[in-house]
């Protein structure tokens, strides 16, 4: 897989931050009609001609949607540098040996996703907290790639701003219209860099230990519908009888810019094409989901505005070009497979009132990295600036040092800082 790298800038990626670009102008909008509006967070100058940059006021960040509602920020497509592989016991490899190939099913396929779950699951420790580890050993594997071109003061200093989870990215774009959920994220600069890292937060913490035994076979779902759409090879076949293992995973790593922001980021990455002439890595990549099925115009409706929002922003990001979805019954059966190519998500929400943008994403998670570019200034492996939101509130911060915020694990530190 780290030799499959996209080098040409690929037409259709750019015709899909064109089409946001064509939404965003044929929607209509005032941006500076709205009684909210701070004069300090406002986007625009006041001839409204020139975009530029909300400015945060001397406490926080704001998420209010009306305030990014300008030109799409440039987004550079994304490039695959590299993969890596986790094992049935979360071991980590330099590798693609996790790899899995996806096998189209029939329309109305009737999978039993309950199947299994009582004695061939086993579950990953989600207690377990891993932080960036996963990440930080790809990135000492392969520093040779990452190494700043030309400069001889800090050989050592990797070339991109901001290294982090694509997940905590996803929180980032859909922030504008999150209304249940917050939280926290962990900001260290080290070497030039900044380091995202996200922190449980205590809401969360409760949630994940008071599910129900539902909600947990429910989770179990979405592996089983993997298990019988995916092969081990391009020339196998789905083995749905075998042991769903969810500490087994591939995942993608890619580079690419938002704006004057360079990232690297790494994702899981559910299966590829098998198709022997698919594009090369990330659009090959397929993501795998499941959801209830629609079967009044109020379902669809949700849908489009919560679900298709998050979906939207998992796969953009890193530039997996489409998204399969098995839509189940109540009790767990999928009754019909679709398939949902990412560039035409944003014109199935077009005719939803006032539904989510991706010019506002974008332009949210822009914004938020510059404010922490700005905070976040000491260069010290032991500092955090801990990011705080919560639904409908600013975005704050607090800094830490030597506390159990720390995540940058010493074996990093010191292998980065060694030679």
């Amino acid at each position: 897989m780290d030799q499959h790298r996209s080098h040409n800038p690929n037409s259709s990626y750019q015709n899909r931050l064109s089409a946001y670009k064509r939404d965003r102008e044929e929607s209509g909008r005032n941006p500076s009609g709205s009684k909210h509006s701070r004069p300090n967070h406002h986007p625009y100058n006041k001839s409204g001609s020139t975009p530029r940059q909300n400015p945060p006021s001397s406490q926080g960040l704001s998420t209010k949607r009306e305030l990014y509602e300008r030109d799409f920020p440039v987004y550079k497509q994304p490039v695959e540098v590299g993969c890596f592989s986790l094992d049935s016991e979360r071991r980590f490899f330099n590798d693609s040996r996790q790899m899995r190939y996806y096998v189209e099913p029939d329309r109305n396929p009737n999978f039993d996703l309950r199947d299994g779950y009582k004695g061939r699951f086993i579950k990953r420790d989600d207690s377990v907290k891993e932080k960036l580890d996963h990440i930080l050993r790809w990135i000492l594997a392969n520093r040779l790639k990452l190494s700043s071109r030309g400069t001889t003061a800090s050989p050592c200093a990797l070339d991109v701003d901001v290294v982090t989870w694509r997940g905590h990215l996803t929180k980032l774009l859909t922030s504008p219209y999150e209304t249940r959920e917050g939280w926290l994220l962990a900001v260290t600069r080290f070497r030039g860099t900044l380091y995202i890292s996200e922190v449980e937060t205590e809401a969360a913490r409760r949630d994940r230990e008071t599910r129900t035994e539902r909600h947990e076979e429910m989770m179990y779902w979405g592996y089983k519908f993997e298990q019988y759409t995916c092969a081990d090879n391009a020339h196998s076949l789905p083995d749905p009888g075998g042991v769903v293992n969810t500490n087994e995973a591939f995942c993608t790593v890619v580079q690419t810019r938002l704006a004057d922001h360079r990232l690297l980021f790494s994702g899981e990455v559910d299966c590829r094409d098998k198709d022997p002439n698919a594009p090369a890595p990330p659009a090959c990549y397929i993501e795998l989901k499941t959801s209830a099925e629609i079967c009044t115009p109020k379902q669809r409706s949700n849908f489009h505005r919560f679900k298709l929002l998050k979906w939207w922003a998992q796969s953009f990001l890193p530039g997996v070009p489409r998204v399969v979805a098995g839509f189940r019954d109540h009790e767990g059966v999928v009754v019909t497979v679709d398939t949902f190519p990412v560039s035409k998500m944003s014109h199935l929400i077009k005719n939803e009132h006032n539904c989510w943008k991706p010019t506002v994403c974008m332009n949210f998670c822009c914004d938020f990295l510059s404010f922490v570019k700005r905070i976040a200034t000491e260069d010290n492996p032991s500092v955090v600036y801990l990011f705080s939101w919560e639904p409908h509130r600013d975005v704050t911060y607090s800094v830490h040092r030597d506390s159990q915020y720390s995540f940058l694990p010493r074996w990093y530190v010191e292998e980065m800082t060694s030679s």
